[in-house]
């Protein structure tokens, strides 16, 4: 069922910012140098008003990524500013390649519209199919939605 109310979906479905970033760096010794700063940060974004949800990835052989959700951008920004993400910033970026050799950050903004269904529809508790596709940006109108 197509929506724009996502008030009864999990924290994560009403975010409305997302950042995805990933830094590669030098190797063990500066992960383990970066969990003194990265605890401290992360307690202090979970208290920020506006954090919805977050998770850590790695990629071989020392790359950590962060995929971070928000109520909005604001709440995503005022993050950034923050005294423990500006430190680790300045640890990772400030003496060239010595801590981390590269990385990078995206901002998301979600669409005012999706899908929900069951538990989480906020019009009802109904499961329900969409009869059509969402449209690609070359089409008026997305195809119907052929079932079995």
């Amino acid at each position: 069922m197509r929506t724009t109310d996502f008030s009864k979906a999990p924290p994560l479905a009403q975010a409305g910012a997302m950042f995805v970033g990933a830094t590669r760096y030098r190797g063990p010794h500066s992960i383990f140098v970066l969990s003194f700063t990265w605890f401290r940060m992360v307690r202090q974004m979970k208290r920020l008003p506006g954090y919805c949800w977050h998770t850590v990835y790695w990629q071989w052989p020392f790359t950590l990524g962060t995929i971070a959700f928000f109520r909005d951008r604001d709440a995503l920004l005022q993050f950034a500013r923050t005294k423990h993400h500006r430190d680790l910033m300045c640890w990772i970026t400030d003496h060239g390649t010595r801590n981390a050799t590269g990385g990078y950050i995206r901002l998301y903004n979600a669409e005012e519209s999706g899908y929900s269904n069951g538990v989480w529809r906020a019009e009802g508790s109904t499961m329900a199919h969409i009869e059509r596709y969402t449209a690609l940006s070359r089409e008026t109108e997305g195809p119907a939605v052929h079932r079995p």
